[in-house]
């Protein structure tokens, strides 16, 4: 027996999360596509009841978040009884695997998918599980292949980040309707804001039916409030009551509490959001593709771009030249693809910076 001070096994097999990165050099002005950050910034009315709810920060914060957890309620039809707030989804995230994972239970999650989920996993204690993918997509009949007597957890973020990609309504409602009772289903919207897919849904609809499907959210893409961590899930009132016995009572800042409600209430901001993504998305991909990179189709604020294994045009190259033009996006290693780089969606100039910039590596790299 270890006289040693040790932590549980599995902690140290975690890799920190590695965020994107946000400089490419001393005193360097750059453009940074690395984090999937809003171009647009947050709404002004979140901005001002931020700076409002200055005078106030010598006072604990409602530990219910029940203001924002009403707007939530108000702006989607839901019952706020049923919600949950988390200092960013990531949070609730590892709530989830705390709270319904024993040392040696399993829990999947799909080949290209989001880092966190193996994070949390691991630091529960449980043994990560992973279904193979069909051209970078989650696929449901890989998932259910992967189902044991230890399944407790499957999580899908939908869409995958970092591939863009998603899975229809009709294939996430038949996974559920093929994972035993047992297991909990995990929809990771992070994205869900900016699909307009017919086809797509973000799980409203199925954990309003179900009692082990748990829908997580966040306000750090779309509603531009990365800085003050701000997340929520939508599950049945027993999934609710179990998280909010082990949450954290003043999870949520006073500050990101009054934001948050004044971000989701702007609708208008939110369509301003969605149009300039789906202009600029489209745009991207299609000069991408006309440089000759290949594009995986993506309904989410990012692409994802690929290039050779090796050489002049590698994804290594391509980032080295970019970080030398001061644009900043993301590496890929970390996810098993190491021959890509995920670009988000910037600004119309910054775009355009982009296109430019690889254009220009192309040229070079072929001359």
């Amino acid at each position: 027996m270890s006289s040693r001070f040790t932590p549980r096994p599995s902690i140290l097999d975690i890799s920190p999360y590695v965020p994107g990165k946000s400089s490419a050099g001393p005193g360097q002005n750059v453009i940074k596509l690395s984090s999937n950050e809003t171009p647009l910034g947050a709404s002004p009315k979140a901005i001002e009841a931020f700076l409002h709810a200055g005078d106030q920060l010598y006072r604990y914060p409602d530990g219910g978040a029940g203001a924002l957890r009403t707007a939530i309620a108000q702006v989607h039809g839901l019952n706020r009884d049923h919600l949950v707030c988390g200092a960013g989804s990531d949070e609730l995230l590892n709530l989830i695997a705390q709270a319904y994972l024993s040392a040696g239970d399993e829990a999947i999650y799909t080949e290209h998918g989001f880092l966190v989920y193996k994070i949390a996993i691991l630091a529960a204690g449980g043994i990560p599980v992973v279904a193979p993918e069909v051209d970078l997509t989650a696929n449901v009949d890989a998932i259910l292949s992967q189902v044991s007597d230890k399944t407790k957890l499957v999580f899908i973020a939908n869409p995958n980040n970092p591939t863009g990609t998603y899975l229809p309504m009709g294939e996430v409602r038949r996974l559920r309707d093929e994972l035993p009772d047992k297991v909990g289903l995990v929809l990771d919207g992070a994205y869900a804001e900016y699909v307009t897919r017919r086809d797509y849904e973000a799980g409203v609809e199925l954990v309003a039916a179900s009692d082990n499907v748990i829908m997580t959210r966040t306000f750090s893409k779309i509603y531009g409030l990365a800085s003050l961590r701000i997340g929520w899930a939508f599950a049945c009132p027993a999934i609710i009551d179990v998280l909010n016995r082990i949450r954290g009572p003043f999870n949520l800042s006073g500050p990101a509490i009054e934001a948050g409600v004044r971000a989701i209430e702007d609708e208008a901001h939110l369509n301003r959001c969605v149009a300039h993504n789906e202009e600029w998305l489209l745009w991207m991909s299609q000069n991408l593709e006309e440089i000759g990179f290949e594009v995986t189709p993506s309904v989410a604020n990012f692409v994802l771009v690929h290039f050779e294994h090796e050489g002049a045009l590698s994804a290594s190259a391509a980032d080295g030249f970019l970080l030398n033009e001061g644009i900043i996006v993301r590496r890929m290693e970390a996810y098993g693809l190491p021959h890509a780089l995920r670009i988000t969606i910037g600004t119309g100039e910054q775009n355009k910076a982009v296109i430019a910039a690889l254009k220009r590596f192309k040229e070079g790299a072929v001359s």
